[in-house]
């Protein structure tokens, strides 16, 4: 799949059937389709509680190349069907591609500085889409000081500081690696 498109991911619709790690929707299998290609474990979930409720999608990157455009795919595929696309206005499109900006840093992040990304999680309540990437990384992600926008590299956490609600970093006792997350509003 070629990570050039004619237009911005905006409002032309769910990419085709594959492209974004689902099916017409469903969370797709493990495992090798015809063709031999593999398929990336996903799933979705949604927990117990009032309709309207936080709603979640994991994408396993176990065994995947091509990650980056393979997260931005399945996030895009997310937003689509909790209704933040298509847009009808300008700020409801900025979000959503604020979000896919933000999923792209993240992942890129995990692979350039934590072996690759093990696990993408999406979770959207009302007010907040929470994003984290699991990876088996030792090291703590911070914005470059001083920031140089001038300069090449360097930019991704920067962009996530300024785009995100709030972010950090949880780890978890005798488990190695990280999940760094990151919280957007909404649109309204």
């Amino acid at each position: 799949m070629s990570t050039t498109r004619p237009y911005s991911p905006g409002d032309r619709g769910p990419e085709p059937s594959g492209a974004s790690g689902t099916s017409g929707g469903a969370a797709p299998a493990a495992g090798a389709p015809d063709g031999g290609v593999a398929t990336p474990t996903a799933e979705t979930v949604s927990p117990p509680g009032p309709p309207g409720g936080a709603q979640v999608r994991r994408l396993s990157f176990e065994d995947q190349s091509g990650v980056v455009p393979l997260a931005r795919d399945f996030t895009r595929q997310a937003l689509y069907d909790w209704g933040w696309l298509p847009t009808a206005t300008a700020d409801r499109r900025a979000a959503a591609e604020d979000v896919l900006l933000v999923v792209s840093e993240l992942v890129t992040n995990a692979c350039l500085h934590a072996e690759g990304p093990d696990l993408l999680t999406i979770t959207c309540d009302r007010k907040v889409i929470r994003l984290e990437v699991t990876d088996r990384g030792t090291g703590q992600p911070s914005p470059r000081t001083p920031h140089r926008a001038g300069r090449p590299g360097g930019h991704g956490m920067f962009i996530v500081q300024r785009l995100c609600l709030d972010w950090g970093v949880q780890r978890l006792p005798d488990v190695a690696g990280k999940t760094v997350w990151a919280e957007l509003g909404t649109p309204s």
